[in-house]
């Protein structure tokens, strides 16, 4: 390759202007057509959407060399690349990202219905050359993004507790990349969910709202453990609703579900994922209401700063860990009296309702009944994660239960939904349950 970088050019490859691809049979005649997406991978490698059978797929599975003529949409400077077929993949991380993008792309087109992605065909870029001709000025850009990521990144390293490093992290994608909607869900890998812990510029928080793996950019991003960045607006990556069969099957009340909080209309998604030795730590989402505000560019920074936050996160996991220790002389609770209000506990998913109220369910809730159920049989007020990571009836998975996030979400919900009800840290993996009003516990399967 010569010395112009594949990676200087990635913003041709955004999909703003499809690239031309000409490709030669074997008889030698030749084939010019657009193409609806070129993606980057690294420095050496690109891949094309394949979405129909037709003479380029046939040149290019009888002679792999092919042409391909990208413009840089602010400057309509022109690039051509040298490429040679490698392979093409039908599923998986790449596949998925690009399917993701192309139903951006579709939707912008009028060509939702059109549009399929049947695979992602993977080229060796052999060089790169600028096609002479005029040029217009290349705009200033509107952010420094690696000034910012490094702000950023000195700001969290100054982190001492997982819900304050929650916060930062979403305030300093406001404050250092202008990013206004912004969600964090950590991951919850043996019920393949993600739940929200914090957001950006919503009406609502929608704390402990949940999304399954594969379910929208979100689900996408966690499901292949994969950046997904979509451009342009389209419903093929809405968010979908949790289904409530199971719950109408065994005759529970259907909670009120707690709202997700994305923008009714994003024309802008990106979704990374978190990830700490190896392991799914959860999703960091940022969207907007324009076109194009994320670029190849924004993706990588936040790709660096999610690296960044699962590595602290699990840092301050295995510290409230290792610091927390049975109390010596614990508190008793003091059980407020008066007309007790009734909280109702479902086995069969572990939701907690708060006088006929929907809380909380799944681990969260389950966590929730036997701080209340202790404390009422006992009086005990304090607690340790050490004790509920313990509990055998918790369930929780061996590694990576993300005890901590959960303690978290089930505290800030408890603070917007039930005041009646508290959490409060007294120390490291250290927390107290307090109770404004008299509470009458009821199970029921």
């Amino acid at each position: 390759m010569n010395s112009l970088g594949l990676d200087a050019i990635r913003s041709c490859l955004e999909g703003v202007i499809p690239a031309t691809v000409a490709t030669c049979s074997t008889d030698g005649v030749p084939n010019a057509t657009y193409v609806s997406q070129m993606q980057y991978l690294d420095a050496r490698h690109v891949a094309l959407s394949f979405q129909f059978f037709n003479k380029t797929r046939q040149n290019i599975l009888a002679n792999p060399q092919a042409t391909a003529l990208v413009i840089e949409p602010s400057t309509g400077a022109a690039y051509r690349l040298d490429l040679i077929y490698l392979r093409t993949e039908t599923a998986g991380a790449l596949f998925q990202s690009m399917k993701a993008k192309l139903a951006g792309i579709a939707s912008h087109t009028g060509m939702a219905g059109v549009f399929k992605l049947q695979g992602a065909d993977v080229y060796r870029v052999l060089a790169v050359q600028q096609v002479p001709g005029r040029r217009l000025e290349r705009p200033a850009p509107p952010r420094n993004l690696l000034n910012a990521l490094r702000s950023a990144s000195a700001q969290l390293a100054e982190c001492v507790h997982l819900d304050g490093l929650f916060d930062q992290a979403l305030a300093l994608l406001g404050s250092e990349f202008d990013i206004a909607h912004a969600l964090l869900l950590m991951a919850d890998e043996a019920q393949q969910r993600l739940y929200t812990v914090g957001s950006r510029g919503y009406a609502a928080t929608g704390v402990g709202s949940e999304i399954a793996f594969g379910d929208g950019v979100i689900g996408v991003a966690a499901q292949y453990r994969t950046p997904i960045r979509i451009s342009h607006m389209t419903m093929d990556y809405a968010y979908g609703r949790a289904a409530r069969e199971g719950a109408a099957a065994q005759a529970l009340p259907l909670e009120a579900e707690i709202p997700f909080p994305g923008l009714a209309e994003p024309h802008s998604q990106l979704a990374v994922p978190i990830l700490a030795a190896h392991r799914l730590i959860g999703v960091l989402c940022v969207e907007s209401p324009q076109d194009l505000r994320f670029s190849y560019d924004d993706e990588d920074a936040l790709v660096a700063l999610a690296a960044q936050l699962g590595a602290t996160i699990r840092a301050l996991q295995q510290d409230a860990d290792a610091a927390a220790a049975e109390q010596e002389s614990p508190a008793p609770l003091r059980l407020p009296g008066g007309e007790p209000v009734e909280v109702r506990h479902y086995r069969a998913n572990d939701s907690v309702f708060f006088g006929g109220d929907y809380l909380i369910k799944g681990v969260p809730g389950a966590i929730l009944w036997k701080l209340l159920r202790t404390s009422v049989e006992t009086g005990r007020s304090q607690f340790t994660n050490r004790e509920l990571r313990m509990s055998p009836e918790l369930r929780l998975p061996e590694i990576t239960d993300n005890l901590e996030a959960r303690l978290i979400l089930l505290q800030r919900r408890l603070a917007e939904r039930c005041p009646p009800l508290a959490i409060e840290k007294t120390g490291r993996g250290q927390f107290r349950l307090k109770m404004l009003r008299a509470v009458r516990l009821v199970e029921a399967d």
